[in-house]
């Protein structure tokens, strides 16, 4: 059989996504024939030995993947376990029948659509910076939304040195009491959005995410999930 990258084999096995397993060999924790792995190293998936821990690696026998959705509530975050003993995102979804995966992160605050797979190659290629979907949040503010505000929104903008590119940015509702924003960014910075308003000096009161690309959230309730049809599977793995 031929070699393959070890961050590939373990993700293709469904234990983790490539990301987690690339800082699992960070952390000196998966070996290969008793020996310390590194990132990028080539296993034999028919004659080598990769463990996680003590726990044996084995490649995927049956090559289907499951791909869903989850409307992940706000108060969770977005890993599949948390140190600080937080609720997680792998609560909500698992009744799924298999361990799937976050695609991309939604912070603790904030809620909306989340995909989540155990196909390792697709999540792979969707959080690269070059296959980056655009993504659609719809904002609730208190604060004062003037015309010169959501120029500012919409410009590049510099945070903690990066420059964000250009958002696009438009008003859903608006009255006297709060502002409902719809804005779609075409990068995933960490907590961009917050950070974004934080520099302007605004306030938000939820932060939602309603679409990935072409899939939105529709009338999925909190907590719940669904899986993604053929079309939307298709979607993403031709973008």
């Amino acid at each position: 059989m031929e070699e393959i990258r070890i961050q590939k084999y373990i993700s293709d096995s469904g234990v983790m996504s490539r990301r987690a397993a690339e800082q699992e060999i960070i952390n000196g924790r998966v070996t290969v024939n008793g020996k310390k792995a590194e990132i990028g190293q080539k296993v034999d998936p028919e004659r080598d030995i990769v463990k996680i821990g003590q726990k044996v690696v084995s490649p995927r026998k049956n090559k289907s993947y499951t791909y869903i959705m989850l409307n992940k509530p706000a108060g969770y975050v977005t890993t599949m376990s948390d140190e600080k003993g937080r609720p997680c995102v792998a609560d909500l979804v698992a009744d799924v029948g298999r361990r799937v995966y976050p695609v991309g992160r939604l912070d603790f605050e904030s809620e909306g659509l989340l995909i989540m797979t155990d196909d390792g190659a697709l999540a792979n290629k969707l959080m690269h910076p070059s296959g980056h979907i655009p993504k659609v949040y719809h904002v609730k503010s208190y604060s004062d939304i003037t015309p010169e505000t959501l120029k500012k929104l919409s410009q590049p903008m510099d945070i903690d040195g990066y420059t964000t590119k250009p958002a696009d940015v438009s008003v859903v509702t608006m009255n006297d009491n709060y502002t409902v924003l719809r804005i779609v960014l075409q990068e995933g910075r960490n907590r961009q959005i917050r950070r974004m308003f934080e520099k302007l000096d605004l306030d938000i009161k939820y932060l939602r995410r309603v679409a990935v690309g072409d899939i939105r959230l529709g009338n999925l309730k909190r907590g719940e999930w669904r899986r993604l049809s053929a079309a939307q599977i298709r979607y993403l793995k031709n973008y």
